[in-house]
């Protein structure tokens, strides 16, 4: 059974971790809870995003769509950081919008506003 999203690792080149590091930084709006030269780790909202600095990145065939109140403002919160728009914004039905956007590093990142989710029902 799916309990909802938990953890988002995005991979990095050894030599871009602090880059990626200062990156995520700023898009999640905290700092690392966990950092190490093998992984840094960030509790945004009581999920994990990662650092792995020990794969390729780029495009994987799978996307994480973290949540958001105005999928517009996200979006354009990501490319004033540094992020470039992978697939713009849809509404996919139901009054949910979508978008993808890629990080400087080109890993692909969902953003969702699904006025359906109860956030407070994610354990």
């Amino acid at each position: 059974m799916i309990l909802g999203l938990r953890t988002f690792v995005a991979q990095v080149r050894p030599e871009q971790l602090d880059e990626a590091k200062a990156w995520y930084t700023q898009f999640a709006g905290t700092p690392p809870y966990f950092d190490q030269p093998f992984y840094v780790g960030f509790n945004v909202g009581g999920f994990e995003l990662g650092l792995h600095p020990e794969g390729e990145p780029g495009p994987g065939g799978t996307i994480a769509y973290w949540g958001t109140a105005d999928v517009a403002a996200e979006v354009a919160r990501a490319v004033a950081l540094g992020a470039t728009v992978a697939q713009p914004i849809q509404d996919v039905g139901g009054d949910i919008k979508a978008a993808t956007i890629a990080d400087p590093f080109g890993n692909q990142i969902g953003l969702i506003q699904n006025p359906h989710f109860d956030a407070k029902a994610v354990k």
